[in-house]
């Protein structure tokens, strides 16, 4: 098997660096680890999308094509970013999954009435992960329709 033909740019939101490193090897199990970019809070998220601080110039934060979010993050959690993408005409269209250890059906519904894209609960094992990531690519390569030219939308 392949890398996906359509490669993806995603753009990782989550404070744990154990987290981070096993989303990215599992996205590389799935073949789907085209173009990764790793942010730690939502701060740090929302200066990435906004291409502000250490992300203004170059070419340093290309435009996601998926946001996989954590809810649970210092500084801005993941459910105050949300808000704010989702609020933003430049950048509302980014789909954004939420992978998080949440199971509250409050952050399900909450995250949801904010327009998330998906609810994934952080699963316990790395294979349970690998499974995520290969749903995921078979749906968001594979499947679903992403707007056209998204990049030059956001950052043209």
């Amino acid at each position: 098997m392949s890398v996906s033909e359509k490669p993806l740019t995603i753009l990782i939101a989550d404070d744990d660096e154990d987290d981070r490193l096993m989303a990215k090897e599992a996205l590389e199990e799935a073949l789907l680890a085209n173009d990764l970019h790793f942010v730690k809070d939502g701060e740090e998220l929302m200066d990435y999308l906004h291409r502000r601080g250490k992300y203004s110039g170059g070419d340093n934060a290309p435009c996601p094509d998926l946001i996989l979010l954590d809810l649970n993050m210092p500084r801005k959690d993941g459910r105050e970013a949300l808000r704010e993408i989702k609020e933003d005409t430049y950048l509302r269209h980014i789909p954004i999954i939420v992978l998080t250890t949440s199971k509250a059906e409050e952050d399900i519904y909450r995250t949801y009435d904010l327009g998330v894209n998906s609810f994934i609960t952080k699963p316990v094992t790395f294979e349970e992960l690998v499974d995520i990531m290969m749903t995921i690519k078979k749906y968001w390569v594979s499947t679903a329709q992403l707007p056209i030219n998204i990049k030059g939308v956001i950052y043209g």
